[in-house]
């Protein structure tokens, strides 16, 4: 005997499927932009990810919707750069990216710590070193850095999104820290 969802279980795991997906897309977005530089690029992996994930895996247990999650973006982050690395052997540039900082809705949302022209300029400062440190990461360092610092990923979930044990995690994130340390090094002193 087979068992069939009744029309409310079907709604209750729509709605908890977009209330995750809800939960995940701006931090999705900014791991993507963040490791490829690319604002419309990050949006392309996180909706092809997006539509992925609900096809393959809106039946496991929500408990691991997360980390199935940033595993899977993690995954389509390293075929861009594969895909890209390729393409740059063998087409000329595009020159895409060039103006994408100021396109960026990020960028351009003022709150109260950058409304202040003075504090806006300083931060904008920070933000780009920051950028930076994290791109100049090897992409475990940054990936570990990026799912428990700013994700706030548990490190067993950090574990289970990079493919490797737990060990690995911690050492990959101490390294980021270390080197994210001495290149930030001018504002950690203030």
């Amino acid at each position: 005997m087979s068992w069939t969802p009744t029309a409310d279980t079907s709604d209750t795991l729509e709605q908890r499927l977009n209330g995750f997906m809800a939960s995940v897309e701006r931090q999705a977005w900014l791991m993507a932009r963040q490791s490829t530089g690319h604002q419309d690029d990050a949006h392309d992996i996180v909706q092809d990810v997006m539509l992925a994930f609900v096809r393959r895996y809106r039946h496991k247990p929500s408990e691991q919707w997360r980390p199935l999650f940033f595993r899977a973006i993690q995954n389509r982050i390293h075929d861009h750069h594969r895909h890209h690395t390729v393409r740059r052997r063998w087409l000329v540039p595009t020159g895409r990216g060039q103006d994408e900082a100021h396109s960026d809705p990020a960028n351009l949302s003022p709150d109260e710590v950058t409304a202040h022209p003075a504090r806006r300029a300083a931060a904008d400062e920070l933000g780009r070193a920051i950028d930076t440190a994290l791109q100049q990461l090897p992409d475990r360092q940054r990936q570990a850095f990026v799912l428990r610092q700013l994700e706030q990923c548990s490190v067993a979930e950090t574990a289970l999104s990079m493919r490797c044990s737990e060990g690995s995690v911690k050492t990959h994130l101490s390294r980021a820290m270390v080197a994210l340390r001495q290149h930030l090094g001018e504002w950690t002193h203030d």
